[in-house]
């Protein structure tokens, strides 16, 4: 534009002016068309130790803007599934460090065993590389505030994915409840859980290493008190805040089976509510039930949404979400390319709460008595 202001000031120096102008603007027109065309996203996978990563995998490979640079993992038996979800010919590395190095992602998707997280932010925040891990942000509180202190300092999206943030359904409650329409919250609940993992042997497919880290307590999968309590830590934080206290208590029902809780029931106390969870590795069918209570009614959120108001109850329709919050991959890029703020559901700084809860939850297992918030650092 500079340049064809400039060129009409020297309209008149020559006869062919118009004839030039005219030329070097096809020029310009033809050499800004690649700039102007958004290049595609450099992204990159380290770890495939987590179920959830074929699923993110699969997303990132259908994103039309999104190039996969690629995969990390030292487990090569896991290279040929990579290969089958994402229909690609992926570049794989046995260390995520030559990852970072050869390939330069823009950002990363982590799917590594909780105790490594910090690891992995490590690595990516010093090269300006932002990362997305699954739930819940770490295994211990003490690496999630360094995570989430790391990613201030150098400048990185960090954010924390837990998938009941892309539900419809999950915006939509949160919205009744902001509403009114329950009245004044005093109370919500939580229950999540299933069946408990699967076995970690050849008969487990792609997700036995998973499975394995899940229920070791040297790596941090925590059982079913982390595996499920995360969820409604993170629920409770959305809707009540940070609690006062925190009362938990576990159990090993099935020690044959588990080397870890299998189930456990967090009791959080605020100043003028509570609030109650329930993780479990022992239920016969898949449960993700949350109801918030208030002095007109409540909101129920579980396969559907519903409103109860004394006896009443009535179903209430979630809208679609905007295009770039149906995915976890595309809503991590397009935060990264708006600087937009992150859900709070999938935020760092939730993240740490989260983590804050679940630390109180285990020094209340370990004494037998409710644990006082905030939590000092160490």
């Amino acid at each position: 534009m500079l340049l064809l202001r400039l060129l009409d000031r020297q309209a008149c120096l020559s006869y062919n002016s118009r004839m030039v102008r005219q030329f070097l603007a096809a020029v310009l027109l033809c050499c800004s068309v690649p700039a102007l065309a958004e290049e595609k996203f450099r992204l990159g996978v380290i770890g495939l130790t987590h179920s959830h990563a074929w699923g993110h995998l699969r997303a990132a490979a259908q994103a039309p803007d999104v190039e996969l640079v690629g995969v990390a993992d030292p487990h090569e038996d896991l290279w040929e599934e990579a290969r089958r979800v994402s229909k690609l010919q992926l570049k794989f590395y046995s260390d995520y460090r030559k990852l970072l190095e050869e390939a330069r992602p823009q950002a990363v998707l982590s799917f590594v065993e909780n105790n490594r997280h910090l690891e992995i932010v490590q690595a990516c925040a010093p090269r300006k590389v932002h990362v997305m891990f699954e739930k819940p942000m770490a295994s211990t509180l003490a690496d999630a505030r360094r995570m989430e202190q790391l990613a201030r300092q150098h400048g990185i999206r960090l954010m924390i994915n837990y998938p009941v943030a892309w539900r419809p359904e999950t915006q939509a409650a949160y919205e009744q409840v902001q509403k009114g329409v329950a009245g004044k919250v005093w109370r919500a609940r939580f229950l999540g859980g299933h069946g408990g993992p699967g076995g970690s042997g050849p008969e487990a497919g792609p997700n036995r290493y998973f499975h394995a880290w899940l229920d070791d307590p040297v790596k941090n999968g925590g059982g079913a008190l982390i595996d499920f309590g995360c969820y409604g830590a993170s629920y409770l934080r959305w809707y009540l805040g940070k609690p006062a206290s925190v009362f938990a208590v576990v159990n090993r029902l099935k020690p044959e089976k588990y080397n870890t809780y299998d189930n456990a029931v967090l009791v959080l106390s605020y100043p003028n509510g509570v609030g109650i969870i329930e993780g479990s590795w022992d239920l016969p069918r898949s449960f993700s039930d949350l109801e918030v209570f208030g002095d007109k009614g409540s909101v129920h959120l579980a396969q559907k949404l519903e409103v109860y108001k004394g006896r009443e109850r009535e179903e209430v329709q979630a809208p679609p979400l905007p295009e770039d919050q149906r995915s976890a991959v595309v809503y991590f890029i397009s935060r990264i390319r708006s600087g937009g703020p992150l859900h709070p559901l999938v935020s760092p700084e939730f993240g740490v709460d989260v983590m804050e809860i679940l630390e109180a939850a285990r020094q209340s297992i370990a004494t037998g008595r409710a644990i006082r918030l905030p939590l000092p650092a160490k």
